[in-house]
């Protein structure tokens, strides 16, 4: 994200713009959606923004979860704008019921209080250099009493067994190049704090957690072979950064395997939902 506001953009994303990240990121909404939307109602809102839509694998979920709404998704990104586009023409549902546009989050054209009834938002924030600019816009353009429900990272919770040094640096290094890049990999833990910052009311934030062991091997199982591609998507970008090495790389991808293999094996991580509503 930059400060110009309508300019096709092709800035730094730590997991990239190729075909193989584009499709992770349709699996990694299938797999968490179960998490995601067991407690989000948007049962009044009639036009929706969606913040960050990238590929529009979120969209997918919010079109065909409430058949009432209207979906305006809105990106920085060219190229995941018109993935997303190409997307969303195949799915029967989601005919004449969305509109994509190349938007900067924090410099929306969209008439102040006359556009929308509600906002979603979802692994956007941890990547936008001023999360509080982006949630006031959003406050402006909705109307007087909407909902927005937001959901992002809390990175630091992260945790694997069997003990994995190799996996926590890497992982400490993947989440400096996010930081450095001017993302925030715990914005999760700030979201209450942000939302009351730019005038939202009726605040609440949920922590939701994964927490899998042996008691149910096959979604661990799912969820380590998820985790290893989420890891190894920024691997191209810390290499040419000079983050990680290529030994490193190695060690990680060693550790993982035997996390993958290990019958006592441990997986954690927790990410934080917020929703509020305009004043």
């Amino acid at each position: 994200m930059t400060d110009k506001p309508h300019e096709p953009s092709e800035e730094k994303y730590l997991h990239g713009y190729s075909t193989e990240e584009q499709q992770r990121l349709y699996k990694q909404a299938r797999f968490m959606e179960n998490k995601i939307y067991s407690d989000i109602d948007f049962s009044t809102v009639t036009n929706l923004l969606e913040v960050g839509c990238g590929v529009g694998a979120q969209s997918e979920i919010l079109l065909r979860r409430f058949p009432h709404l209207f979906l305006t998704g809105i990106d920085y990104s060219d190229k995941q704008i018109e993935q997303a586009q190409k997307f969303l023409e195949t799915v029967p549902y989601a005919k004449d019921r969305f509109k994509l546009m190349q938007e900067n989050a924090m410099d929306m054209s969209f008439t102040s209080q006359a556009e929308f009834d509600g906002a979603f938002l979802c692994w956007v924030l941890e990547h936008i250099p001023d999360p509080a600019r982006v949630l006031s816009e959003v406050r402006r353009v909705l109307k007087p009493g909407s909902p927005i429900v937001i959901t992002e990272v809390l990175n630091s919770s992260f945790f694997v067994e069997p003990y994995s040094p190799s996996v926590l640096q890497y992982w400490m290094r993947f989440n400096d190049l996010q930081y450095d890049m001017s993302g925030d990999p715990f914005v999760g833990g700030k979201l209450g704090n942000l939302l009351q910052s730019v005038g939202y009311q009726r605040i609440t934030t949920e922590p939701k957690t994964f927490h899998l062991d042996s008691r149910n091997p096959a979604k661990r199982a799912e969820m380590i072979a998820y985790w290893t591609e989420l890891l190894l998507s920024g691997l191209p970008q810390l290499l040419e950064a000079g983050y990680v090495d290529a030994e490193l790389a190695d060690k990680v991808k060693e550790e993982m395997h035997v996390v993958a293999k290990s019958p006592n094996a441990v997986f954690f991580y927790t990410f934080i939902q917020a929703k509020a509503f305009t004043a």
